[in-house]
């Protein structure tokens, strides 16, 4: 073994587990519903600094927001089987260097911000992780089985932002982006916290399975799920897209609703987890398919 394989070894793992606090996955799904909004948000194409400093912006607040998340809820992780491996849960992370991190990646995305896009993205995207890792996460998350859907909000601002970036100013069709993912939220969520009801019932969290039992749990997201695939064909309704939206809108709505349908009358762990994979296959192709409208 070379000596500096030694040498690189721990700092790849320091860098993994700093990585993980900033949940990668998940920034890529809001990065992607923020880029979104910006192409959307033209008819031209998305002036490259705003492109590339706006995306570059939203991807490091989003990623301090998370950060700060994994740390007030490292107790909580601890004890859950999906998220007990997390660096912040394992102490791998210390407090002031995870605090560190959240400022530096936080102070850097508020500068690109504010300097290369406009004043206005920058404090709606601090506001949107603030939000999320106080607000919800300290306030709600603990208190009320409706934390999901209330702190939603925060998990829907991603495309308005990317809305901002571009035209410096919120219109009715960021709102309509807003509203889709909002009323996406709670199936989305639900659906997990089926499968892992033992894992929040453990951490202590009033998640909806554990406070109001499945089969509420089970029919409350059938009637999101409806009401989604209602509010998803507000984009054509508006004039805000074509009928290629309407008609892939109105297929993967049918199958979501096939989904909870099914996990409403039958159901079983495997179903559940096939449902929460689903719906972000949805959410990622509902939004493709209003971007592939927009430039027909």
């Amino acid at each position: 073994m070379y000596v500096s394989d030694i040498h690189h070894r721990p700092l790849l793992q320091t860098a993994r587990q700093y990585l993980q606090l900033t949940k990668p996955r998940v920034v890529l799904l809001a990065v992607f519903c923020a880029m979104i909004g910006m192409f959307l948000a033209t008819d031209a194409m998305v002036p490259w600094q705003v492109l590339i400093c706006g995306t570059a912006g939203i991807t490091l607040l989003a990623a301090s927001g998370f950060v700060l998340n994994c740390l007030i809820e490292r107790h909580i992780d601890a004890q859950m089987r999906r998220t007990a491996h997390r660096s912040s849960a394992r102490g791998q992370v210390s407090i002031s260097a995870a605090l560190g991190f959240a400022t530096v990646l936080g102070g850097t995305g508020s500068m690109l911000l504010y300097l290369f896009v406009n004043p206005l993205t920058m404090w709606l995207t601090i506001a949107t992780f603030v939000a999320y890792a106080l607000v919800y996460t300290v306030l709600l998350k603990p208190r009320t089985p409706q934390n999901i859907v209330i702190g939603g909000a925060s998990g829907a601002m991603p495309p308005v932002l990317g809305w901002a970036a571009v035209t410096n100013d919120v219109s009715a069709p960021a709102l309509v982006l807003f509203l889709i993912i909002f009323v996406w939220t709670p199936p989305h969520f639900w659906a997990l916290a089926l499968y892992r009801i033992e894992d929040y019932r453990r951490s202590g969290l009033p998640m909806l399975p554990v406070t109001h039992g499945s089969d509420f749990t089970r029919l409350t997201m059938l009637l999101y799920t409806v009401m989604l695939v209602v509010v998803t064909m507000l984009p054509y309704l508006i004039g805000m897209s074509g009928i290629f939206y309407l008609v892939s809108a109105a297929a993967l709505g049918a199958l979501f609703i096939w989904y909870a349908w099914h996990l409403w009358r039958r159901y079983s762990d495997a179903l559940a987890r096939k449902t929460f994979s689903y719906s972000i296959l949805y959410l990622t192709l509902l939004f493709g398919a209003l971007l592939i409208d927009h430039y027909l």
